[in-house]
């Protein structure tokens, strides 16, 4: 049996487990449609609900739906192929999934309910629905968070597949990074650097999973900067890119930091370095990620003393809150068929979740780790003005070293990891190995 017949095998006794918990016989997916921008008539690149992906790797076909009946193992799925002649047809290339479905092309979202009957009363809805036809159908309920959260919390063990797929996502990722680097180093500007990476893999820039973000400078400070200047700075210093791809809907996400110089910032990007692979060694079955995370804050805690940033050592600097100033965001978070992918919260299958932190209100996840799971590993060291304020008075911070690094930004290393029962895979540094860069 291939990978995605066990794949769909398990995704099915998912969705009965589900159902059959949340008192439901059959679940409707949609696929979603584009919803035009306020006051256009103009849409957004389409986004597929990632449930819908769950099933069958098919992306591009808004207006579909995908039937399943508890205890069937066999969907329905109504793939959506307008008669239109203002737009390209949708292609679904023949492949594997297609064995293991009952499919039903429809041309009109009609056919899709006569087909159904009175069974599609019975279904429980997961989708959007603020269009019509499909905010007038008549079903049992409509996205039940008890069944969502159900799914969602088994969703964070991958299968196979979805691991052939995230690898495949990652090799994409890496070769366009590849070709980043390179621009960075030849002097371009961001713009343009962010043109060789879609370049390298043949991308739109609607099909990455989420803006990339392409920093020079002072810009790598801005956690989600996605601004690109179209002329490279007088003087380059730095480079902090953080980017990914999509493989049949599974998303990957990779950042590196790059010194345009040796010297100061190149120590800097090495230590970091070294301390996220530290931090990879850590992860087993059972460990809480909350306690790597705070194991990432201890660790930058020790660099901001070892490059004389702040006096003290590790575990002061980290209990005086200094770590939260220059490392503001979470040590990861989930990954898959979305880039922050679902369920870091929840503690069981019946909804119970863990609170956010109020120490590290920004961490995704908070669960136990598990084999199976793939998660981001993605420590941070960044001058951010607004967070530093706090501790403007500070005669523990050399605030000398802190103007030093100000004109490079910051610095991250990220990588997404499958946890495994005696050790983990690195899918990241796997794929920059398989193209000779790391």
């Amino acid at each position: 049996m291939g990978a995605y017949a066990e794949h769909i095998k398990t995704v099915c006794s998912r969705f009965d487990k589900a159902l059959e918990d949340n008192q439901f016989e059959s679940v409707l997916v949609y696929s979603g449609q584009p919803r035009v921008d306020f006051l256009d008539d103009n849409a957004p690149p389409y986004r597929v609900n990632p449930l819908f992906k769950y099933w069958v790797p098919v992306t591009e076909s808004p207006k579909s739906a995908i039937f399943y009946r508890k205890g069937s193992q066999r969907p329905t799925v109504y793939l959506f192929q307008a008669r239109d002649f203002w737009h390209a047809p949708v292609n679904v290339p023949e492949e594997e999934w297609q064995q293991y479905v009952d499919l039903k092309i429809i041309d009109d979202l009609s056919m899709l309910t006569e087909d159904l009957g009175s069974d599609l009363e019975q279904a429980a809805f997961i989708g959007e629905d603020f269009a019509q036809p499909v905010s007038d159908w008549k079903v049992k309920a409509r996205n039940p968070q008890a069944l969502i959260d159900h799914l969602h919390f088994h969703r964070s063990i991958k299968t196979e597949w979805e691991v052939e797929n995230l690898r495949e996502a990652n090799r994409l990722a890496a070769k366009a990074h590849v070709a980043a680097k390179e621009a960075f180093f030849a002097g371009k500007s961001e713009l343009e650097i962010h043109h060789a990476y879609l370049g390298a893999i043949d991308f739109r820039e609607s099909q990455v999973p989420y803006n990339s973000i392409v920093a020079l400078n002072s810009h790598s400070a801005i956690l989600h900067y996605d601004v690109y200047d179209t002329v490279p700075p007088k003087q380059i210093r730095s480079f902090l890119i953080d980017a990914g791809a999509r493989y049949r809907g599974y998303c990957s996400d990779i950042t590196r930091s790059y010194a345009y110089e040796e010297g100061f910032y190149a120590d800097l990007v090495e230590a970091m370095d070294k301390a996220q692979q530290e931090l990879l060694s850590e992860i087993k079955p059972g460990v809480n990620y909350y306690d790597l995370h705070v194991s990432m804050h201890l660790k930058v805690a020790q660099i901001l003393s070892d490059f004389e940033f702040i006096k003290g050592d590790a575990q002061s600097i980290y209990d005086k809150g200094y770590t939260s100033a220059f490392m503001p965001h979470g040590l990861g978070h989930f990954i898959g068929l979305q880039v922050h992918d679902v369920g870091g919260f929840l503690k069981d299958d019946k909804g119970d979740s863990y609170e956010r932190s109020e120490r590290h209100p920004f961490l995704r996840l908070l669960r136990d780790i598990e084999v199976g799971q793939v998660f981001t590993i993605e420590p941070g060291l960044y001058v951010v003005d607004q967070l530093l304020e706090e501790h403007k008075d500070s005669a523990d911070i050399n605030w000398d070293k802190v103007d030093e690094l100000r004109p490079y930004g910051g610095v991250r290393i990220e990588d997404s990891i499958v946890v495994g029962a005696d050790s983990n895979e690195n899918l990241t540094r796997d794929a920059f190995k398989e193209l000779g860069a790391e």
